[in-house]
């Protein structure tokens, strides 16, 4: 075999490789203040979510727990941030992406639909979205 061909070769036996990029793991969001645990969803093992683990300011003022004050049930307001599930029910929809599930924001209370994207390198796309309007941060693997 040419050195052509093998390169032509290995190149089409890598792409999916690079393309379905796993995306199980802990990632540090955009800003770096915080990391998100990424795993199947307990109780639904084909569908991927995702729940806060780490925080760079895990203390508000008070000395207290950072808690979900924006969430819009009151009953939720007083949980800690640390532990709350911001990526839900993805599922795979084609290599490296996944959609069909809802991001939830602590920060303003919001939840949107969702897709996720493996861009590899250690990167992953998260965009969230209201009727047409997205927006997307890149997350950075943290593991």
């Amino acid at each position: 075999m040419g050195r052509l061909a093998f390169a032509v070769l290995l190149a089409v036996v890598a792409s999916p490789a690079v393309a379905a990029e796993p995306i199980m793991g802990q990632w540090l969001n955009q800003d770096r203040e915080g990391k998100v645990l990424i795993a199947p969803c307990s109780g639904a093992p084909t569908l991927v979510c995702g729940s806060i683990t780490w925080l760079k300011e895990p203390k508000a003022d008070d000395g207290r727990p950072v808690r979900d004050i924006h969430n819009p049930d009151p009953a939720l307001r007083n949980r800690p941030v640390i532990g709350v599930t911001v990526i839900r029910d993805m599922k795979p929809d084609g290599p490296g992406r996944w959609t069909g599930g809802r991001l939830y924001d602590p920060e303003t209370g919001g939840s949107y639909r969702g897709r996720l994207t493996a861009l590899g390198g250690g990167k992953l796309k998260v965009e969230g979205c209201v009727l047409v309007l997205c927006q997307a941060q890149i997350w950075t693997r943290a593991d």
